[in-house]
This record gives structure tokens, C-alpha cells and sequence, in this order.
């Protein structure tokens, strides 16, 4: 009696743990939150679309252990491995990071060309899904790819509207959704003014690019002169696990709790720099 009591009672707080999280991964992905949803907005962001967020974790732990391992056997201290450890697992982030940065910058600079390029199709007569294909065939290279898999999926499926959605995830850009969101309106209502407004549209773009270049110009040099004060500890650290006489104090639980306090205050040092001088950014509104 007593077995089945308690086989009840384990699978009932089974079903119950199940309902729970079921629950909040559906509300998770329902408002497109979570760790998962946030790894692949940074995949697609940076144009690994082919790589799933499980793989970037495997490929973070291995780096991690990989790391790990390489600063043990330099230095012989456990707490240099550690430190070691977290910042080689936390460098794939930290490429795609500034891969998906780099990206962003060079679209947001073709932006107005593609812009135009749409416009001059819009005015010389040609169906919307022709001028959002001939982008993708003689618009600014980076933005290429995207309209013309865009050309693609409309040559197989025929739903502009579902390719303007796949067009938007692929872009994954502030101004690709009001460019996808104006053609909608247009190919539902009409669109006589569609060729003013995306003319409207290329002059603010350009505008918009010279102010923040010359903000970035500006911001430059306060920027890497953090990067190079945060990063100046870790390289004279580095140096002195070549040496194992120099480096062994560091294998106390002294020398462990001195480490990790450096490291949080490097950490919460960088992340408020680059949250009191970061630009803002145009939020995705019309996902």
C-alpha cells in the first residue's frame, strides 16, 4: 500500500512539475523572452541562422573546458582556471556579439541605397514583389542575401505576406520592419504615396547615419581606452602565469576570493561603462 502511495504521489508532483514549466516555456516563447529565444535573435542577428542555440552552448562549454584546462597546465592554480575557463566559454558569445554589431553597421549604412533602389522600382512600374526581388539583385550588397531569398520563397509559394514576415526574421532590423509593414499597407490598400514615403524614408536614413557616425567618432576613444583599462589586469595576470613562483600565491582561498572580486568589478565596471555611453538604438516595434 505503501509503494502505491507513494508512486501517486511521484507522479502526481510529476504532472504537476510538467504543467509548470510547459507553462512558462509557452509564455516564454509567447513573448518571445528566455535564453533560448534571446541565442537565436543573436544567431540570426550575426547570420548563423544554420546554427541552433544548443549548439552554441556546446560549443561555449567546450571552450570553456578547452580554456580551463590550457590555464591549468600554464599556471598549475586552480583559481587561474577558473578565471581562465569563463572567458574562454564566454568568447563565442562575445564574436557573434561583434559580428551581429558589425552587421547591423554595415546594413544600417546600405539602408538608403536599398531604399532608393526599391523606390526607382516602384516608380518605373514594377509589381512590389518585383521591386523587393530586383533589391536583391542590384541593391547594396550586404542586404542582398535576404531580399533575394525573399525573390525565392515568393517564386515557390506565391504569399507575400508570409515571405514579408520570413523577409522581416531574416533582416531582424528596426527599419526592414517598417519598410516590410509600409509594403504590407501597400499591397492591401494600395499604394499611391508608396514612392514619396520611401523617398521620405531614404532622406531621414541618411541623415540619421551621419549624426550617429559622427557620435561614434566622438565615443571612440573613451570606448577603447575602458576596453584597454579593463583588459590591462588580465594581460599583466597572464604574463605572470608563465611564471609559477610568481603566480602561486594566487592558489590560496585568498588569492581565489581576490581574483573573483577583480573579476566582478571588471565586469560590473565594463557593462555600466557601455550602459552609460551606449547609443540608443531604434527598438523592434513591429515584429
Amino acid at each position: 500500500m505503501g509503494t502505491i502511495v507513494g508512486l501517486v504521489m511521484g507522479i502526481g508532483l510529476l504532472l504537476t512539475w510538467s504543467g509548470l514549466t510547459t507553462a512558462d516555456a509557452r509564455r516564454s516563447r509567447r513573448a518571445g523572452r528566455g535564453p533560448s529565444s534571446a541565442l537565436t535573435g543573436l544567431l540570426i542577428r550575426a547570420g548563423v541562422e544554420s546554427v541552433r542555440p544548443r549548439g552554441l552552448v556546446l560549443v561555449c562549454i567546450a571552450c570553456a573546458t578547452l580554456g580551463a584546462l590550457v590555464a591549468l597546465v600554464v599556471s598549475a592554480v586552480p583559481a587561474i582556471a577558473l578565471i581562465g575557463g569563463l572567458a574562454a566559454g564566454w568568447t563565442p558569445v562575445v564574436v557573434l556579439r561583434a559580428r551581429a554589431h558589425r552587421i547591423a553597421e554595415e546594413r544600417a549604412a546600405c539602408w538608403p541605397e536599398a531604399v532608393d533602389h526599391l523606390a526607382s522600382g516602384v516608380r518605373a512600374g514594377l509589381s512590389l514583389p518585383e521591386a523587393i526581388a530586383a533589391v536583391g539583385e542590384r541593391g547594396p550588397e550586404p542586404l542582398r542575401e535576404p531580399f533575394a531569398v525573399f525573390a525565392r520563397d515568393y517564386q515557390r509559394s506565391g504569399r507575400f505576406h508570409d515571405c514579408l514576415d520570413a523577409l522581416k526574421e531574416r533582416l531582424a532590423d528596426p527599419v526592414g520592419d517598417r519598410l516590410a509593414e509600409a509594403l504590407r499597407v501597400a499591397r492591401d490598400v494600395g499604394g499611391g504615396d508608396l514612392g514619396r514615403m520611401l523617398r521620405t524614408l531614404s532622406a531621414f536614413l541618411r541623415d540619421e547615419a551621419r549624426t550617429r557616425g559622427e557620435l561614434v567618432a566622438r565615443q571612440s576613444w573613451t570606448v577603447n581606452g575602458a576596453r584597454l583599462a579593463v583588459s590591462a589586469p588580465w594581460i599583466v595576470l597572464a604574463l605572470m602565469s608563465l611564471r609559477r613562483d610568481a603566480i602561486s600565491a594566487f592558489g590560496t582561498s585568498e588569492g581565489l576570493v581576490v581574483l573573483l572580486g577583480g573579476l566582478a568589478a571588471c565586469v560590473v565596471a565594463y557593462r555600466l561603462m557601455l550602459r552609460i555611453g551606449r547609443l540608443p538604438r531604434e527598438p523592434r516595434v513591429l515584429r
